[in-house]
C-alpha cells in the first residue's frame, strides 16, 4: 500500500512538471483517445480520464485542480486508473504535512540536543576543575604543615628575615 501511494506521489510530481511544460503545445491528442479505455487514455501524461462520462480529456494546465464542470474529482483518474484524484490529492497533502512536521521534530530535537549536550560538557569540564582546584588546595596545606614541621624541628619558627621583601 505504500509503495502504492508512494508511486501516485510520484507520478503527479513527474506528470504535473510535464503538464506545465507541455501546456503550450497545441494539439487534441487527448480527446481522440475517446471511447477507449483509461489505460489507453492514461498512457499519455497530458490527459485525464473522467469515469462518469468515460471521456478522455486534455489535462487543464493553467489550473492546478482540474474545474468540477469537466470532471467531478472523484471520478477524475490521472496517472494511474484505480486511485482517482481527490485521493491522490488528500495522500499527498498528508504525505506532505508529515515530512513537514518530522523535519521540525528532528530539527527541534537537533538543537534541543545539542544544547543540552554543550550544558553537560561544560557542566563536566566545571566538576573537574572544581576537582583539581580542591586537590591543589590539599597538596598546598600539605606543603605548608611539612615546612611548618620542619620549621618546628630546626627551630625556624621564628619570623622570616627575608618576609620583609615578598
Amino acid at each position: 500500500m505504500d509503495s502504492r501511494i508512494f508511486l501516485a506521489a510520484l507520478l503527479l510530481l513527474f506528470g504535473l512538471a510535464t503538464v506545465i511544460a507541455q501546456s503550450s503545445s497545441p494539439g487534441k491528442v487527448c480527446e481522440a483517445k475517446n471511447g477507449t479505455s483509461c489505460e489507453e487514455c492514461l498512457s499519455n501524461v497530458t490527459c485525464l480520464w473522467c469515469l462518469t462520462t468515460k471521456a478522455c480529456v486534455t489535462y487543464p494546465g493553467r489550473t492546478i485542480l482540474p474545474p468540477h464542470a469537466l470532471c467531478p474529482l472523484n471520478e477524475a483518474r490521472w496517472g494511474l486508473c484505480w486511485m482517482n484524484f481527490q485521493t491522490l490529492i488528500i495522500t499527498l497533502a498528508v504525505l506532505g504535512g508529515i515530512i513537514i512536521i518530522a523535519f521540525l521534530v528532528c530539527l527541534f530535537c537537533c538543537c534541543k540536543c545539542e544544547n543540552f549536550g554543550s550544558k553537560r560538557s561544560e557542566a563536566k569540564i566545571q566538576k573537574q576543575v572544581n576537582k583539581t582546584k580542591t586537590k591543589q588546595e590539599e597538596r598546598r596545606t600539605e606543603m605548608k604543615q611539612r615546612h611548618d614541621e620542619i620549621r618546628k624541628k630546626y627551630g625556624l619558627s621564628g619570623q622570616n628575615p627575608y618576609s620583609k621583601f615578598a
